[in-house]
């Protein structure tokens, strides 16, 4: 009896050891979660939502693996370029430590620039469409309305904008950038409340090997108006209209 105990005790162990190997190696080598801390992609992402982040869908650098472990900081392993407008989660450049999440808007030799709030590439505005405003909240939990857009970017993708302050944003009027070789230009939906590649001693051009992987789609999200000890407030506080949503 007591052998036969042991027997399964083992067994069990060896199924709970298994089971963390695989969620394991999936993470390393095939998604990652993601969750999302502030308001830099609205509207496409929103405080609260969590998401799946294939990272093999621009192979691999030290940046995209568990400890800093992979190819030198100078190249990836299995290395695919990311298309414009691809939403992507990637190490800040100073300090390499923390992940962001923008839009790719830059191709490595690409000319950027903001010009009264429109974005130009290459010397072209990007066609953009105004559609009914967002609404959100600001810091203080009062509800904002905000300008919101369609931008179409050169290779025909789109996705919306918010301008919180309109056109005479922080930010809606810029100096050119030239992307450089290997390096990849990166802005927020949330046009007025990004720090993203236009705050050149903040994020600045970001390079290939910081790229952690691409935004696939969200699993789950929350208003956060209920706390992990209120679950009679739970049904109350999931976003059912986002779940299993493909991010564009």
């Amino acid at each position: 009896m007591a052998s036969r105990k042991s027997s399964g005790t083992w067994d069990t162990i060896k199924t709970v050891l298994y089971a963390m190997l695989i969620a394991g190696a999936v993470r390393t080598v095939a998604f990652e979660p993601f969750n999302i801390p502030s308001g830099s992609m609205e509207p496409t992402l929103l405080v609260g939502d969590y998401l799946f982040v294939s990272k093999y869908a621009y192979g691999y650098s030290r940046y995209s693996m568990p400890f800093g472990i992979g190819p030198s900081s100078t190249g990836r392993l299995f290395g695919k370029e990311p298309e414009r407008g691809d939403v992507v989660v990637f190490k800040k450049p100073y300090g390499n430590t923390v992940d962001y999440i923008k839009r790719v808007i830059g191709l490595p030799g690409d000319h950027i620039q903001m010009i009264g709030g429109i974005l130009h590439i290459n010397g072209k505005p990007v066609e953009r469409q105004r559609i009914e405003d967002f609404v959100g909240r600001d810091r203080d939990g009062n509800i904002v309305r905000s300008p919101q857009y369609i931008e179409t970017l050169p290779n025909g993708r789109k996705h919306h904008i918010v301008e919180y302050y309109g056109d005479n944003g922080p930010a809606d009027n810029t100096p050119e950038y030239v992307v450089p070789p290997g390096h990849y230009f990166m802005m927020g939906d949330n046009r007025d409340n990004s720090q993203d590649s236009r705050y050149l001693d903040e994020v600045g051009y970001v390079p290939a090997e910081n790229l952690v992987g691409r935004a696939e789609i969200l699993f789950f999200s929350t208003n956060g108006t209920a706390q992990l000890y209120e679950p009679w407030k739970w049904p109350f506080a999931i976003r059912f209209d986002r779940l299993f949503e493909r991010i564009h």
